[in-house]
């Protein structure tokens, strides 16, 4: 047995990854342009009230005119549930404003080990409940809703859709699930990769699974593992969804899963299997990254397309 299943190794482990990780991300941007020059920022900092305690979130609006009736698309960064990696999604944002012309809340929610499971879904959904319901106040249309991630956000706006749906509140027009993690019971260890050298490793799923929830019994909680065995609920009228998985990501298997989950429940759009990617990819493989953006945002437009009137 690893040193990091103990809870409180694994969690002083997780405390320094969030502080290397705020250093590293300083010191990358420094003299490096941001990837999507063309898509210049318009961006605010808002505080969005949760029984949680206010978390914090970024507005990026389209540029040119936006009015109530614009539509609006919630992101959850990635992180493994411990960092708080929120500017790592400043280009996808961007890019999603721009192209999909969509208002963009990029929330920068609460991370485990100072805040573990289920409080990050809980507050997950709290935001994406007050994104619904403060639109006027704020210049979008929060009937006309969307919801996405990437690895750990993804796993989170899959949370945010379920308990919409068990909630019945609020509308949820497609998530988009892009490389999640969403069955935590299966240790890293014993999930298949393609690559040779995968970036997810063993270790990893040690410190970030036994940070966020250190009772292995609730891992198969369905917010955690809605593809576990353990949760077979009846999905159906659960939000559309776009899943989006690498073929060389050791959590591939995952999103394969649940979107299969997805499709049998009627609520599938499309899975696509990035191919020659790992987890991450995003942030290095910037072609690949645009061609997936692109793909995200016409999904995005298609989707706003038929719900337009439909407010209300």
């Amino acid at each position: 047995m690893s040193v990091l299943s103990n809870v409180q190794v694994a969690s002083a482990v997780a405390l320094g990854m969030q502080r290397l990780s705020a250093v590293g991300i300083k010191l990358a941007a420094r003299g490096k342009p941001a990837p999507f020059p063309e898509y210049p920022a318009d961006v605010a900092e808002i505080s969005v009230p949760t029984a949680l305690g206010p978390a914090r979130a970024f507005v990026y609006r389209p540029a040119g005119p936006c009015g109530p009736g614009s539509p609006v698309h919630v992101n959850f960064h990635g992180g493994g549930y411990v960092m708080r990696d929120v500017q790592l999604d400043d280009p996808l944002c961007r890019y999603l404003a721009a192209e999909a012309g969509v208002v963009v809340v990029n929330v920068d929610y609460a991370v485990a080990p100072q805040h573990r499971f289920p409080a990050p879904p809980h507050q997950a959904y709290d935001v994406v409940r007050w994104v619904a319901e403060h639109g006027d106040a704020h210049g979008w249309d929060g009937s006309r809703l969307t919801v996405g991630g990437q690895s750990a956000g993804g796993a989170l706006a899959a949370a945010v859709a379920r308990q919409a749906l068990e909630q019945g509140d609020p509308r949820i027009a497609l998530q988009v699930l892009h490389y999640p993690p969403l069955d935590l019971v299966t240790h890293a260890r014993d999930k298949v990769a393609a690559g040779a050298d995968p970036l997810i490793k063993p270790w990893m799923g040690d410190v970030f699974d036994n940070a966020y929830i250190p009772d292995p019994a609730m891992r198969a909680d369905r917010l955690a593992s809605p593809a576990g065995a353990a949760d077979t609920a009846d999905l159906t009228g659960i939000a559309p969804a776009v899943v989006l998985t690498c073929e060389l990501d050791r959590l591939r298997g995952d999103g394969v899963a649940y979107a299969e989950r997805l499709r049998a429940a009627g609520s599938l759009v499309t899975h696509v299997d990035i191919p020659g990617v790992d987890h991450g990819y995003d942030m290095n493989d910037l072609d690949t990254a645009r061609r997936t953006y692109a793909f995200i945002a016409e999904r995005l437009r298609e989707t706003f397309s038929m719900t337009r009137g439909q407010s209300s």
